[in-house]
């Protein structure tokens, strides 16, 4: 009956001990215990079997250029965009896609299997967009990668750019992206957004904004996002990414904004990482976090998933490709260390980032794609607070990558030759394991 069983998983739901049947590329049961056999099974043992992670913001064209031309010696966003800047004319086909496919190998690896990347348009070459549509099918076996046309100096600021980001997506970039605080005024920036969500609703394409990355109070184009939202009628299909701004705007104002956009029904992707580590420059103390409202915008009903946005770039000397990282670090910048805190968290790398990027037949019930990571974790609170090994990696139905259980060796007498860090910690009985 089945072409892959996985027996005895814990699922992100709490259910324990349950085994999944797979046929073909899809899943064909999930049931406390199948009877049947299959030439190839796979023993969970009690860990976590999730559908795989998924970064709904990224910017693959700028990966792994860390160090060209120079290092970003202040570690902030301006310097950032200028030696982005500076790289970019410099820039070939071959080497963004040998880039681009690297930091694919390492995602897989992550049981990051789709991604959503924003791709410069400001260079009217568009040999981002040429090496990023490239990488799109080379690696669409074992990854969904979905391309964001994105004008990386303005829209309306940039020379050309109104042209560029037309031509990207007649290439067939997905999605539409914009920046409108980096725009000359605020009514220039607010003039991009109409212009940008009119090409979308023309297009029949989602939107995908870098809005309000500042500290700025005032800067308030996720307001404008939302009108324009229900004015084209693209209730569901907008993300405003960022909204960093959101962290310094007065109580009052919010609680105005935060039904408007629920009412719109924007996508919010946070980029913990990234947002901790460029906010708050200006701050001597206290300083700003940075990182938008993200347990009011949760509770107002908004679908809330995180972004790594950058691994090894201008922008950011770090990153791995893991996204339990981004999340461990939310948790920490939202203060959500609760249980059910936590479950949201995860919720947030995983099917509320496929909301985001409409991603079809995600998940873990019958009828929907094979695809699965099995952790090194109990639960997805333990899988947070340990960023546990990727045991297998499952696209489609085929194991594609996969990790030994990291445990270490203890030479202490009376004590336990083998220690696993996954079995330290305590069954709650509010966890529902």
């Amino acid at each position: 009956m089945f072409d892959l069983i996985i027996r005895n998983a814990n699922l992100p739901d709490g259910r324990s001990r349950v085994d999944i049947g797979i046929l073909g590329d899809k899943i064909a049961e999930v049931a406390a215990a199948i009877e049947a056999t299959a030439p190839e099974e796979i023993d969970a043992t009690g860990r976590l079997v999730s559908p795989p992670f998924v970064d709904p913001h990224f910017h693959m064209d700028a990966t792994l250029s860390l160090g060209l031309p120079r290092l970003n010696r202040s570690g902030t966003l301006l310097e950032g965009i200028a030696l982005w800047g500076e790289l970019r004319p410099t820039l070939t086909r071959e080497a963004l896609v040998e880039r681009a496919l690297r930091y694919c190998d390492l995602a897989v690896t992550q049981g990051l299997l789709h991604i959503r990347s924003h791709v410069d348009t400001s260079d009217p070459r568009l040999v981002t967009v040429e090496a990023l549509l490239e990488v799109r099918d080379k690696v669409a076996p074992y990854i969904d990668l979905q391309l964001v046309a994105f004008p990386q100096d303005g829209y309306f600021r940039s020379p050309g750019a109104v042209d560029a980001l037309n031509r990207a997506l007649d290439m067939g970039v997905d999605v539409v992206g914009g920046i409108p605080h980096f725009e000359r005024t605020m009514s220039d920036g607010a003039s991009s957004v109409e212009a940008l969500c009119r090409i979308a609703a023309e297009r029949g394409l989602p939107v995908d904004m870098h809005c309000d990355e500042t500290d700025d109070p005032m800067s308030r184009h996720i307001e404008t996002l939302a009108k324009e939202t229900i004015r084209f009628g693209l209730q569901g299909r907008i993300a405003g990414s960022h909204l960093t701004s959101m962290h310094s705007m007065d109580n009052y104002y919010v609680s105005k904004l935060i039904p408007l956009m629920a009412e719109a029904e924007i996508n919010v992707i946070p980029n913990p990482l990234i947002n901790i580590m460029l906010q708050g420059r200006h701050d001597t103390y206290p300083k700003r976090r940075g990182l938008t409202r993200v347990r009011e915008l949760m509770e107002a009903g908004l679908n809330v998933s995180f972004g790594h946005d950058c691994v090894m770039d201008p922008w950011y000397s770090m990153g791995s490709g893991d996204m339990l990282e981004v999340g461990h670090m939310a948790i920490h910048l939202a203060q959500m260390a609760g249980i059910e805190d936590r479950k949201k968290i995860f919720d947030a790398l995983t099917v509320n980032s496929a909301k985001t990027m409409e991603i079809e037949g995600y998940g873990l019930d019958r009828g929907c794609n094979a695809d699965l990571i099995i952790l090194q974790a109990r639960d997805p609170l333990e899988a947070l607070r340990l960023k546990p090994n990727r045991l297998a990696v499952i696209r489609r139905g085929k194991v594609i990558a996969g990790t030994p259980a990291r445990v270490t060796e203890l030479r202490i007498d009376g004590r336990p030759q083998v220690v696993d860090g996954s079995y330290y910690a305590p069954v709650l009985p509010t966890d529902g394991v």
